[in-house]
């Protein structure tokens, strides 16, 4: 890669979404670009919003404990953090360098937090910048010490740091292209992400889809908005160990369907349970699904068919969140994996399955086409008769299964590391020979 040293030499990462415990598909994504971004020989700078005091005997200890359970909850009564908010902004947020001592047992967060060469944390920033944002429609600008060259915002946050060239990555649109799928308030939304497209030094994205997407409803100049795609690091112990799902899950090998992501309504997992239902198979769908919008509802209505189908319902096993080793592991194990999402920016659980050689079905929306290619079995999300058929089918050919899984590993080879980095290193080298916004 030659000079990347001398023209970038270092890349800054928030931790906005890396310091959830449970972690998310943005966080995966967080994960995936320190290691693309290691593997161009730069310095990789983690960014989070941990309070961490300022006796430094404690702060890495205060970090690693909010890693491991969660940000601490604010004190005091809400009708005064707005007045603390304000007064915080005005004397400038505090930036600490949080020391690395070794001294911390932390092997656990090896799969889902990277490793930094310099860790910094400004307490509560990304709430003081939501803050501000909605008070001043400005982003919070931020200033540290021997800033990154590029500050690569992983999620439209309203922060900018001083110093830096400034990405943020919009994975996808979809509070604006399923308004009715999502919680998030529509006009706050809409008024951060077109501020994004204008104050960025560049937009980074996920998939062709979604930078279709930010062009056309945003009005972003195309030359400013690149796709970089990504991808997914797998647990390292994963190549040489095999788990019993039998014994952990009460599932045989190749003797369940899977779906796994959150459970909310842009899923689509309670067609995808009407689908699954409506097959004769013997063998049970395993749901995985994280915290989401309208979970317990999702859940209930699966609850009902499953009781409408009699004897059937034992079919459907549900499962809550898994340490990402374990869900792996029963990804590789599967005997497909049922994806039919109504719009991803990106649907990394396709990905997953095609790397580990697992059979997939999704849907024909948004970017799953892209990224699953003629790998897959692919589907209208809206069809329960056409989901239904696709299941069936799978179920009964094996040829048609090891012809997916052979197709699968070849596609997935398309969103290698070495196909991220390279994507990366033309994006940086091409933000920093253009002059700052």
């Amino acid at each position: 890669m030659g000079d990347e040293r001398t023209t970038i030499a270092s890349v800054g990462i928030d931790g906005f979404n890396l310091a959830l415990p449970q972690g998310t598909g943005v966080a995966t994504y967080g994960f995936a670009l320190a290691q693309a971004v290691r593997s161009l020989g730069l310095s990789v700078e983690g960014l989070f919003s941990v309070p961490v005091g300022r006796d430094a005997r404690m702060q890495e200890i205060l970090f690693y404990e909010a890693m491991g359970r969660g940000l601490p909850p604010r004190r005091g009564p809400a009708w005064l953090r707005p007045i603390l908010h304000r007064a915080a902004v005005a004397r400038g947020l505090r930036v600490s360098q949080i020391p690395e001592s070794g001294r911390i047992e932390s092997a656990g967060f090896v799969d889902r937090l990277p490793r930094f060469d310099r860790l910094l944390s400004s307490a509560h920033l990304f709430e003081h910048a939501e803050q501000h944002f909605r008070r001043t429609r400005r982003f919070l600008e931020l200033k540290v010490a021997n800033p990154p060259s590029i500050m690569h915002w992983t999620y439209p946050i309203p922060v900018r740091l001083a110093g830096a060239r400034n990405l943020y990555t919009l994975h996808d649109l979809i509070p604006l292209k399923l308004p009715f799928a999502t919680l998030d308030r529509k006009r706050f939304y809409h008024r951060l992400v077109e501020r994004c497209v204008r104050d960025a030094d560049h937009i980074v994205t996920v998939s062709e889809s979604s930078r279709r997407d930010i062009i056309e409803l945003l009005g972003a100049p195309e030359d400013r908005v690149t796709n970089t795609y990504q991808h997914t690091p797998m647990p390292e112990v994963l190549a040489g160990e095999m788990a019993d799902v039998e014994a952990i899950f009460g599932v045989r090998p190749c003797g369940y369907f899977m779906y796994f992501g959150a459970i909310e309504p842009k899923k689509n997992v309670a067609r995808l349970a009407e689908a699954y239902l409506s097959t004769d198979t013997p063998h049970p769908l395993v749901l995985v699904g994280a915290r989401g919008w309208q979970k317990d509802e999702e859940l209930r209505l699966i609850d009902a068919m499953s009781r409408r189908a009699g004897r059937a319902g034992a079919r459907i096993i549900q499962l809550d969140y898994l340490p990402r080793r374990l869900l792996m592991h029963l990804v590789r194990n599967a005997r497909a994996v049922l994806f039919p999402s109504l719009y991803e920016g990106f649907g990394l659980p396709v990905l997953e399955a095609m790397q580990l050689g697992t059979p997939v079905i999704t849907s024909n929306r948004g970017s799953l086409p892209e990224v699953a290619g003629d790998a897959a079995i692919i589907v209208d999300p809206y069809d329960i008769s056409a989901l239904t058929a696709a299941i069936a089918r799978v179920d009964r050919d094996p040829d048609l299964r090891a012809t997916l899984a052979q197709a699968g590993r070849e596609q997935a080879a398309r969103f290698s590391l070495n196909e991220h980095r390279r994507h990366l290193h033309a994006l940086y080298s091409k933000v920093l020979a253009t002059p700052p916004r």
